[in-house]
């Protein structure tokens, strides 16, 4: 990836990764003309409760999910690297990586958004990328921001503003993303159903041949609740 390119940034637990995931990164990368979407699976999220499946599952369903889809690519920093799996960090490596010049979009949804200001460094972000949060139609933006009433000024809903600039602005795009859980994909396995078309054909092959999530096998008693 060479400076100058415009590069999303989608990280998560990815527990499992779904077609929600996927499609709401292919759509971003068109509407806002990426030429790569990094879909970066935390390791250790220090605002959740550890994944289920461990870093190492989480990435192989990752690339089974994305494989002949030369737009989405699977970094695996943050399952390499020690410690809590910081944004601020991925997005500095990253940033020393491409360059200056290079366009980087970190993506977020809505309620993600309204609780950075409780992220580690989180006045940092602005400065290595820009932020974009995944709204839903007719969502508003909350008239007290806290501590984050500083990125006021930042603020756009149009894209057209992110061109010839590396980092700096918040853009909030409205989106419709397809009504699809991980939590509820671990609920449905874990009670002996099943998970197909939620996900990619090879990431449902995967968790059953893991038995990933609880999976049982057909004829197997479902777990109870």
């Amino acid at each position: 990836m060479k400076c100058g390119h415009r590069i999303g940034v989608l990280g998560g637990t990815f527990d499992p990764v779904h077609c929600g995931h996927l499609r709401l990164a292919l759509e971003l990368a068109e509407q806002l003309a990426l030429d790569r979407v990094l879909l970066i699976p935390a390791a250790r999220p220090p605002h959740r409760v550890a994944p289920a499946a461990s870093p190492e599952r989480r990435l192989r369903m990752l690339e089974l999910a994305v494989a002949g889809e030369p737009q989405l690519v699977v970094d695996a920093r943050e399952c390499r690297r020690a410690g809590a799996s910081y944004s601020v960090d991925t997005l500095a490596e990253l940033r020393a990586e491409l360059g200056e010049e290079a366009a980087l979009c970190f993506l977020v949804g809505a309620d993600a958004f309204a609780g950075m200001a409780s992220w580690h460094q989180w006045q940092r972000l602005p400065q290595l990328a820009h932020i974009v949060v995944v709204t839903r139609p007719g969502w508003r933006l909350p008239r007290d921001l806290g501590p984050m009433e500083c990125w006021r000024d930042r603020f756009t809903d149009n894209s057209d503003t992110l061109a010839g600039v590396a980092a700096g602005r918040i853009l909030f795009i409205a989106l419709s993303p397809l009504d699809i859980a991980a939590t509820r994909i671990r609920a449905l396995i874990s009670k002996g159903r099943s998970a197909r078309y939620l996900l990619p054909d090879a990431v449902w092959a995967y968790i059953r041949q893991q038995h990933l999530y609880g999976f049982s096998q057909p004829g197997a008693p479902a777990k109870q609740e």
